[in-house]
């Protein structure tokens, strides 16, 4: 199969094209040619008028439903979603049912066959049953294709057990993913403790909660030379102590989720539960933190926090609702939005997260493997229900005004275009 892009910007700071408008002609799942002008037959030809090119996009933290929880969302679901948001590829929580703890649960994710041109990555439980107690397999998990260890929505709690997997994971130099959040503090907090909260009337839960998480684990990280990432960080003051982490020299990342941009704990003033967030939506000044860190590289990319659930989870009071959002079809609008410029949205989208858990590069050359988001960064647009490719709906971004319209992903000889 071979496909002609016609007259697009290449926005690949790695690439000898960056920034230039080229054609570039793909051939059996190959870069053939990149050059500003082609003059031959494809079977696909792609012109669209504004259209940028980037590496393809990367998911760190997505939560599937595959085994267990297929209702919310399946792995084919998951893969249109992802494609229907500029990824191609998609690293999978394991928090599922049975747990992904074992390697034929690793095997079976990485061997689905998924219709869009996305591929996941499934990211091994720490624990077993991630009830944070016994270390789960994650040597054979690794050696089977388990790109990380994360107990996903469920952090590790206890500091033996995190010491002990962080010292497990060196044998291979891997990562350990943690969403920090001390679940002893104020663990009947539905949103972050303020004014606001006092306002509605609603249990709080305080940044500090955060904050220990994040202190004791950059301690941890640093007393076992091992490799740490947390995601989710949602508050100014875990800026700073993963800031001076980071220019201590110990190995940790970080990624912050599109909705804690965006959003602050003044907008849950309706009571909307799909801003149920765990960790929950801080203030503005926490937001504009999160917003410098991301830009300057402290916060290293973005994570979705996709989080599939049933109508039935968010169709309620708020006490009972349950905690996240869909977000892989809108993460790249919502930066978008808030104007993260071309170039920072190719790194914190793509780059970064290669880097940070050693995914195959993808680098927009002649002769490298196709692996592609198209993409146009100013077309606005109102988000329907109507755009939804996942199974579930939980997201509150519906009506809303978002900028930057994914066209397509192209992965090796597979390629999925948006055609509205």
């Amino acid at each position: 199969m071979t496909i002609l892009i016609r007259r697009a910007r290449i926005i690949d700071p790695r690439s000898p094209f960056h920034m230039q408008l080229q054609d570039i002609l793909i051939r059996e799942g190959h870069i053939e040619r990149i050059t500003e002008d082609i003059q031959e037959e494809a079977d696909e030809v792609i012109s669209i008028p504004g259209l940028h090119i980037y590496p393809g996009w990367v998911d760190v933290f997505a939560q599937g439903g595959d085994p267990g929880y297929e209702h919310r969302e399946s792995l084919e679901t998951l893969s249109l979603a992802a494609a229907a948001g500029g990824y191609t590829h998609v690293m999978v929580l394991p928090n599922t049912q049975p747990v992904v703890q074992h390697k034929s649960l690793v095997d079976y994710i990485r061997e689905k066959q998924v219709p869009a041109p996305v591929t996941l990555h499934p990211v091994g439980a720490v624990s077993k049953q991630t009830e944070g107690r016994e270390l789960a397999e994650m040597y054979d998990m690794q050696r089977s294709g388990a790109v990380a260890f994360s107990d996903g929505h469920k952090p590790v709690q206890s500091a033996g057990l995190l010491i002990k997997a962080l010292q497990y994971i060196k044998a291979f130099d891997g990562v350990i993913i943690q969403v920090p959040d001390d679940q002893t503090v104020a663990p009947h907090g539905l949103m972050h403790e303020g004014m606001v909260s006092t306002r509605m009337g609603l249990p709080g839960k305080p940044a500090m909660a955060e904050e220990l998480m994040v202190a004791r684990d950059i301690k941890l990280t640093r007393y076992t030379d091992s490799a740490l990432h947390f995601t989710g960080v949602s508050s100014g003051k875990s800026i700073e102590y993963i800031r001076r982490a980071k220019a201590g020299g110990i190995r940790v990342t970080a990624s912050v989720s599109p909705m804690h941009l965006f959003f602050t704990d003044q907008d849950l003033e309706g009571y909307d539960t799909n801003l149920k967030l765990n960790p929950p939506l801080r203030g503005s000044a926490d937001q504009q933190a999160l917003m410098e860190a991301l830009m300057d590289g402290t916060l290293d990319c973005v994570a979705s926090h996709h989080t599939p659930l049933d109508k039935d989870c968010k169709v309620c009071e708020f006490e009972y609702a349950k905690f996240g959002v869909i977000a892989l079809e809108t993460t790249a609008a919502v930066l978008g939005q808030l104007g993260i410029p071309a170039e920072k949205l190719s790194d914190i989208l793509s780059i970064a997260p290669r880097r940070i858990f050693r995914l195959p590069e993808a680098v927009i050359r002649e002769s490298a493997e196709a692996d592609l988001t198209l993409f146009l960064p100013d077309e606005s647009f109102i988000f329907t229900q109507e755009r939804i490719r996942s199974r579930s709906s939980n997201t509150p971004f519906i009506g809303k005004t978002l900028k930057g319209v994914v066209k397509g992903t192209i992965l090796r000889q597979k390629i999925s275009l948006q055609r509205s």
